[in-house]
């Protein structure tokens, strides 16, 4: 898994996919993690907005629709050398090469509706992100676009489980191996 491509040398350092429904805190986890063990943090969403990666306007949820094939045309020379915290809401999508660790963070719907209130989520948008928590959406997903032994669930409700899982995040990629 830390072959960067079929013709490429190893990475020389891992790559980590940070996941989960928004309001889960990927971002506080990812940039934080990034700072303290000099990685490169890339939050999809703002890689996609820089660049316009984006296929048209939901008007429904009032948000842009990504241009995945785009986005991973533009992030795939910086990811593929390593050393990278990607920072996503949805994970199907990229390529398993990329990543030697999934991190799927999980919040309790109380702590994660008072979250998704306060960034001004309502109606549909609120309870549909609600209900991708509820039913594991975002883990099952990552369950089945990458090998099972990579994906790690991880709570995120107090700031004691972003400290542990900063911990453990780092411990793991302390013990991470590049391929022979």
């Amino acid at each position: 898994m830390a072959e960067s491509g079929p013709f490429s040398a190893p990475r020389l350092k891992p790559n980590i996919l940070i996941t989960g429904t928004p309001g889960t805190g990927k971002s506080t986890l990812g940039q934080e993690l990034a700072q303290r063990l000099s990685l490169t943090y890339l939050n999809v969403g703002d890689v996609a907005k820089e660049k316009e990666l984006y296929e048209e306007w939901d008007e429904e949820y009032n948000c842009p629709v990504l241009d995945e094939d785009r986005l991973i045309d533009e992030l795939e020379d910086t990811v593929s050398a390593g050393g990278c915290i990607v920072d996503y809401h949805s994970c199907e999508f990229f390529p398993e090469r990329w990543f030697d660790f999934i991190y799927v963070l999980r919040a309790a719907t109380a702590t994660l509706y008072e979250r998704l209130e306060r960034r001004g989520y309502s109606g549909r948008k609120l309870d549909e992100n609600i209900q991708c928590e509820i039913f594991e959406t975002i883990l099952e997903e990552a369950k089945e676009s990458y090998l099972p032994s990579i994906v790690i669930e991880m709570q995120s409700n107090t700031p004691q489980d972003m400290e542990q899982n900063m911990e453990k995040i780092t411990d793991h990629l302390r013990n991470w191996k590049p391929a022979q």
